[in-house]
């Protein structure tokens, strides 16, 4: 394998000794093993969860973020159905916000609701 620049379709990406697809415990484990060596370094990575699904969901929201479409995402995460990928866009606020932007009257100020003291007071109230 050595001097080779690219791997056929079939192949797996991160291969076993013997050439077969690794298992997802296998990549968990060696995951936790390079973010045990990346923290001697980085000691702030030791108060961090970093799993394989961490990775993914982080890949898909800077994709989203990136303005990548929900289905090719969803193509490149492997969903069946693009409604699976959708999570990644309910839980993305900033990109609500910006939507709600686009959608904001010519005349309104932007920026978040602020609700007056006044109606504070009658929700406290309740």
């Amino acid at each position: 394998m050595a001097g080779r620049t690219c791997r056929a379709a079939d192949e797996p990406l991160f291969p076993t000794q013997t050439g077969k697809m690794l298992s997802r415990d296998a990549l968990e484990h060696r995951l936790a093993k390079y973010v045990e060596i990346a923290a001697r370094g980085r000691p702030s990575l030791q108060r961090k969860r970093i799993t394989l699904h961490v990775l993914r969901h982080t890949a898909a929201m800077r994709l989203l973020r990136a303005g990548v479409d929900a289905s090719v995402i969803a193509l490149w995460l492997g969903h069946e159905h693009i409604e699976t990928t959708h999570v990644y866009l309910h839980a993305d606020l900033e990109l609500k916000e910006r939507t709600l932007a686009k959608t904001t009257p010519a005349d309104t100020a932007p920026g978040r609701y602020r609700p007056s003291d006044k109606l504070l007071a009658f929700l406290e109230a309740l």
